[in-house]
C-alpha cells in the first residue's frame, strides 16, 4: 500500500548527514549463477522465451535472493535500497513477452525490499525504500535506423503508459522514494517525470522523487548529446528531491560532471558511480578501498548528499564508502539566481542586467545570453537574443515552400543556416492549411535532434494549435519555449 509522503524526514536528514544507497543488484545477482531454470521458477516453466538474465523477474520467482541481497546492503550501512525493478516496465519486458506481469512484478520487488527496510529500521536510524525506474531499452530522442532519422522506435506516449504502469505497482508495493535513473536520453525522463506526475495528480498521493543521469564518456554528455547543464536545464521544472549522476563512468572518470552538477543544481545531490571503468572482460576492478578514497575527496569538497556505488559495486564497497564519509558534513545546495534557463545539447541562460541609459544613472533592463559550451567553457555576453525564424512557413516563402513539397531534409539546410548565422534559439512552425501541421511538426523534430550542429540550441515550438505544440513539446529532450500569439 501507499506509504505517507516522507519528504520531509529525508530533507531534515540529508541535512544532517550523508546518506547512503546500495551497490549494484545486478553485481550481486551474478554471484549466485543463476541459470535458466532459476530464472523460470515453477511459475514460468513453460513460458515460450528464454528468461535467463531477466533480473527484474526474480522478485516473482526468486524473492529469497532478492532479499538476502537487500539485507547484506542493509547490514553494510545502506540508507536507501532500491528495488529490483530497473527494467520491470512493459517496453523492456516485451522482450521476454512478460508485460503482462510488470504490475506484479513492481508489486513484488518494492514489497521485498519493504520487508528488508523495515526489519533494519529504527527511531534513530530509518532506512527507506527507493522504487528503481530505469531508462527502459529504447531511446525517444535517436533513431536506431541510420537511413531513417526521423524515425522513433518509442514515442512520448508509449513511455509515459508504460512508466505509469510501472510507478503504480512501486507506489503499491510501499516504495518511499521514485528513482528515475540511469538516465541515457533526457526525453525518455522527461516522460517519466510526466508519469510520475500525473500519477500524483491522479491519485492525491505524494512521494519524494530523485531523478538522476548518466554521462556515457569523456565526452562529459548523455547518450543523446546532452551535457549536464542542458539536462538539468531540461528537469528542473520538476519538484524533485534531488538531482545525480550514475553508471558509465568510474567516480575519478565523474568527478568533473558531478562538481558542475553540484555547482548549478538548488536540489540535493546523489553520486553512485561504477566501480571504475570495465576491463576487457567487461569487469569492474576498482576495490572498496579505492573508490571509498575517491569519494571521501567529494565530500571532502562538499559535493555529496547521497552516495552509493553502481556497476561492479558490492556490499564490501557500500561499507567502505559509508565508513569514508560517516565524518564529514553533507553538501549545502546552492542558492541559484531564477534566470530564464534553457537547453537544446547544451545550455542557454538568459539574465537580465540594467544598462545605464540616462544621466541620473538609472536604467532599463536588457537580456545577457550567456552559452555554456561543453568543448571550451567560454562564454560570451550579447545585449539581445537573436532567434532564428526562417524555420517558419508563415515566415520563409522557400522554408514553406520545401515543407509542402515533403522535402524535410532540405528544410533542414535554412535551419542549419541561422544556427551558422548565431541563433541563439530556433523557431519552428508548422501552420499552413495544406499541411497536416501536428505530424510535420513532430517529424521535423526529429530530423533536427539527428543534426548536432542544429540541436544544440534550444527550440522555440511555435503555433496557434495547442495539438501541434502538444507535439512538439513531446520531441524535444531539451528545455524549450513556447511561443503562441494567439
Amino acid at each position: 500500500m501507499p506509504q505517507p509522503d516522507r519528504t520531509a524526514e529525508l530533507r531534515e536528514l540529508l541535512q544532517q548527514r550523508i546518506l547512503i544507497i546500495d551497490g549494484a543488484m545486478g553485481t550481486m545477482i551474478q554471484r549466485y549463477g543463476l541459470e535458466e531454470e532459476s530464472y523460470r521458477g515453477d511459475r514460468f516453466a513453460s513460458h515460450g522465451c528464454d528468461l535467463k538474465g531477466n533480473s527484474d523477474l526474480l522478485g516473482l520467482t526468486q524473492p529469497g535472493i532478492i532479499e538476502e541481497i537487500h539485507r547484506q546492503y542493509l547490514e553494510a550501512g545502506a540508507d536507501i535500497i532500491e528495488t529490483n525493478t530497473f527494467s520491470a516496465q512493459a517496453i523492456s519486458m516485451a522482450d521476454y513477452g512478460l508485460q503482462a506481469h510488470v504490475y506484479e512484478m513492481n508489486v513484488a520487488a518494492t514489497t521485498i525490499a519493504r520487508r528488508a527496510a523495515d526489519a533494519f529500521s529504527t527511531p534513530a536510524r530509518p532506512r527507506f525504500v527507493a522504487g528503481a525506474i530505469g531508462p527502459t531499452n529504447r531511446t525517444a530522442s535517436l533513431s536506431p535506423d541510420v537511413n531513417n532519422p526521423a524515425f522513433r522506435a518509442v514515442t512520448f506516449e508509449e513511455l509515459v503508459a508504460a512508466y505509469s504502469e510501472q510507478i503504480r505497482g512501486l507506489v503499491d508495493g510501499g516504495a518511499d522514494i521514485l528513482l528515475a535513473e540511469t538516465t541515457f536520453d533526457t526525453l525518455n525522463l522527461k516522460a517519466s517525470l510526466f508519469a510520475i506526475d500525473k500519477y500524483f495528480s491522479e491519485t492525491g498521493v505524494r512521494l519524494p522523487v530523485m531523478a538522476s543521469m548518466t554521462i556515457t564518456d569523456a565526452s562529459g554528455r548523455t547518450l543523446s548529446g546532452q551535457t549536464v547543464e542542458a539536462c538539468w536545464n531540461s528537469i528542473s521544472h520538476a519538484p524533485l528531491l534531488s538531482a545525480g549522476i550514475n553508471c558509465a563512468l568510474g567516480a575519478q572518470e565523474m568527478r568533473p560532471y558531478i562538481d558542475e552538477l553540484s555547482s548549478i543544481a538548488p536540489v540535493f545531490l546523489t553520486c553512485y558511480p561504477n566501480a571504475g571503468l570495465p576491463n576487457e572482460l567487461g569487469g569492474y576492478d576498482q576495490t572498496p578501498g579505492s573508490m571509498s578514497a575517491i569519494l571521501r575527496d567529494f565530500a571532502e569538497s562538499g559535493w555529496l548528499n547521497v552516495v552509493g556505488g553502481c556497476c561492479g559495486t558490492t556490499p564490501d564497497h557500500i561499507q567502505a564508502i559509508a565508513a569514508a564519509v560517516r565524518d564529514l558534513p553533507p553538501r549545502v545546495p546552492p542558492q541559484v539566481e531564477p534566470y530564464l534557463r534553457l537547453s537544446g545539447f547544451e545550455p542557454l541562460t538568459v539574465r537580465t542586467r540594467v544598462i545605464p541609459s540616462r544621466e541620473d544613472g538609472e536604467g532599463s533592463p536588457a537580456s545577457e545570453e550567456i552559452p555554456r559550451s561543453a568543448r571550451d567553457g567560454a562564454a560570451r555576453g550579447a545585449d539581445f537574443i537573436m532567434i532564428g525564424e526562417r524555420s517558419n512557413v508563415t515566415g520563409s516563402p522557400k522554408f514553406a515552400q520545401l515543407v509542402k513539397a515533403g522535402d524535410l531534409e532540405a528544410a533542414l539546410a535554412i535551419a542549419r543556416q541561422q544556427i551558422d548565422g548565431g541563433a541563439n534559439i530556433l523557431d519552428i512552425n508548422m501552420d499552413e492549411g495544406m499541411l497536416d501541421s501536428e505530424k510535420v511538426m513532430a517529424e521535423f523534430l526529429n530530423l533536427v535532434a539527428s543534426e548536432p550542429d542544429i540541436a544544440r540550441v534550444p527550440i522555440m515550438v511555435d503555433s496557434s494549435k495547442w495539438s501541434v505544440i502538444e507535439e512538439g513539446l513531446k520531441r524535444v529532450q531539451g528545455k524549450s519555449v513556447v511561443n503562441s500569439i494567439s
